[in-house]
């Protein structure tokens, strides 16, 4: 039988328990007995918290945040010259797809469209901001990404950290990283320690890899080595570079194994071969 962890009441039909967000654990009848229980909960509460957290800051995401092309479909790749977003609909596509597009259209003497929804590629930047503004009305992540990397570009950055964080609560991992650098920086907003390290960290359960790595030199800052090699092996499993010669050092210092290094070498071969085809 469900009750409340304060005060013992059973749930019946004119009382509803409310679970605790952060432990999931316990539930309560009202918020005044989950402030009475807190001091007691306290310690329990963050403890599992911290491990709920941590199962899915750790859990390896199936792909970049990048995701993939919307022509091809195959992985994009992690260097953002070899994709790019039309402004008309703000999807990503490969430089491949992109190029073959081209072609096709130098050949049938046709005017350039979007791979993608078909529409005119814009001739002057004018238009082209004002198809990325349709787009952000449309609240578009994409788009309030791209309006935020604008105002941050031009040192507005209280408008940068507006449209960086519409688009972090839609579920854009670009943005979450230019928040928590510009918490960590203290560019229009005070510098926040914690806000940083939240925006990071939810960039990198989301498949960001710069902010998977910085994550691991955080932690390896920290002193907290087999946490910093966790996130590498996460990064270089995306595919990304850089995060190989740390799990180098670290298998060479005896922090990481020889099959966790193996499995990274390998999985950071597959994720880059992920990305390429015949074509």
């Amino acid at each position: 039988e469900e009750v409340c962890a304060s005060c013992g009441k059973s749930a019946v039909d004119d009382t509803k328990l409310k679970i605790c967000t952060a432990c999931k654990l316990v539930k309560y009848c009202s918020v005044d007995c989950q402030k009475n229980h807190r001091p007691k909960h306290k310690k329990t509460c963050k403890k599992r918290a911290t491990e709920i957290r941590d199962a899915r800051l750790f859990k390896q995401p199936n792909e970049s945040c990048y995701g993939e092309c919307s022509i091809c479909c195959l992985p994009l790749p992690l260097d953002q010259t070899k994709s790019r977003t039309n402004s008309c609909c703000c999807k990503s596509i490969c430089r491949g797809c992109s190029h073959a597009n081209k072609v096709r259209e130098l050949e049938q003497g046709m005017h350039p469209r979007c791979p993608y929804c078909r529409e005119r590629v814009p001739e002057m930047d004018e238009e082209m901001e004002q198809n990325v503004m349709k787009r952000v009305k449309a609240n578009d992540p994409v788009a309030l990404s791209r309006m935020g990397d604008k105002c941050d570009d031009e040192g507005d950055f209280e408008g940068a950290v507006e449209y960086y964080t519409k688009a972090a609560e839609l579920g854009n991992m670009m943005a979450h990283f230019n928040l928590s650098v510009i918490y960590q920086m203290g560019e229009g907003v005070e510098k926040d320690p914690k806000k940083n390290i939240y925006h990071l960290e939810e960039a990198a359960i989301g498949g960001h890899p710069n902010a998977r790595f910085n994550l691991g030199a955080y932690e390896g800052n920290n002193g907290r080595k087999d946490r910093a090699m966790e996130h590498f092996i996460i990064a270089a499993n995306l595919g990304y570079d850089g995060a190989l010669e740390h799990l180098k050092n670290g298998f060479a210092l005896g922090i990481v194994s020889k099959e966790n290094y193996e499995a990274a070498l390998r999985g950071h071969q597959a994720a880059v071969d992920a990305t390429k085809s015949e074509q």
